[in-house]
């Protein structure tokens, strides 16, 4: 040890600077994982409307199809997640929100449709973040209004219709 310091003691100053500059930089080299030039996706979300004949027979169509708002809606291509906004607009708290979701293709043509039960806690007038796993288990598809993915990938439209919702006893 008292060797290695006897030689970097008798290295030029500047050759020293250099080093010691390269050492502390080195200290704080920070890995950015914020990204730049993040859009927000404020897109409402399309209703299914009632008229469709696709709806299942288990749809209440009395329920109002207003009581909840979604926008917001981002799938990537390479995410395993579907995330959106969901807006309590009665004046009741909900616990749970039953949603039909109908995904197409840019031209209007249905890939598929699916039931979701997102359990959420929303006071009246609140608006929540939301994920449910995707309908895209091959992550091949990403939603139109989202960034477009560096591999090939299918853009798609999505649509929905309230299918129920809970109301939490004593609330």
């Amino acid at each position: 040890m008292r060797l290695l310091n006897k030689h970097i003691l008798t290295l030029p100053p500047l050759l020293m600077s250099v080093m010691l500059l390269l050492c502390v930089s080195t200290l704080d080299a920070r890995t950015r994982t914020t990204r730049k030039n993040l859009k927000s996706s404020e897109v409402p979300v399309a209703m299914v409307e009632a008229s469709d004949a696709l709806l299942p027979d288990s749809i209440d169509l009395e329920l109002d199809p207003n009581a909840v708002s979604l926008k917001g809606f981002s799938k990537r291509a390479s995410d395993s997640k579907e995330s959106f906004f969901i807006t309590n607009n009665t004046k009741h708290r909900m616990s749970a929100v039953r949603l039909l979701l109908r995904y197409s293709t840019m031209n209007g043509e249905m890939l598929t449709q699916r039931s979701v039960t997102v359990p959420v806690s929303l006071k009246p007038g609140e608006t929540k973040l939301v994920s449910v796993k995707s309908f895209d288990v091959q992550r091949l598809f990403y939603y139109y209004a989202g960034p477009q993915p560096r591999k090939q990938a299918t853009p798609f439209k999505v649509a929905f219709r309230l299918t129920g919702y809970d109301i939490p006893v004593g609330h």
